[in-house]
């Protein structure tokens, strides 16, 4: 991997997703986030499930489901990397929901300065209830 550290990921298990939809979701997220650009080399399968204590055979679905949705490409004894505007749908549903987020929060009453703050109110709940959080036992 070119020097990025891997990124924690966290098994919701409230969730009734499986293990390998939750990682895809994460990885969607990191690509469409930025955090993974164009071009750029994702961990191996090894390195990640090793450092985020999860099975090979779980990230390898993942990956595969990856590709196969258009998001990565893999090279044979190189690995696995980012595809060109493999973002670019996954953005615009972002964009789209934040914004129907914010016409919401502004029809019941909340101004733009409040929307803010009551995110990170939200997140700050989720963090003391240990949501999305690196780090928690994942066996």
């Amino acid at each position: 991997m070119a020097g990025k550290a891997v990124p924690k990921f966290d098994v919701d298990k409230a969730s009734n997703l499986p293990l390998w939809v939750q990682l895809r979701d994460r990885f969607v997220f990191l690509i469409s986030s930025g955090y993974y650009e164009p071009g750029e080399q994702l961990p191996s399968v090894r390195k990640f499930a090793a450092e985020n204590h999860v099975s090979l055979n779980t990230v390898s679905k993942t990956f595969m489901a990856l590709e196969r949705e258009g998001y990565i490409v893999t090279r044979h004894g190189s690995g696995a990397y980012v595809r060109a505007g493999a973002s670019e749908a996954v953005v615009s549903d972002i964009d789209v929901l934040t914004e129907d987020y914010v016409k919401s929060c502004l029809e019941r009453g909340m101004d733009l300065e409040d929307i803010p703050r009551f995110v990170a109110k939200v997140i700050s709940k989720l963090r003391s209830e240990g949501e999305g959080e690196a780090g928690d036992d994942r066996s």
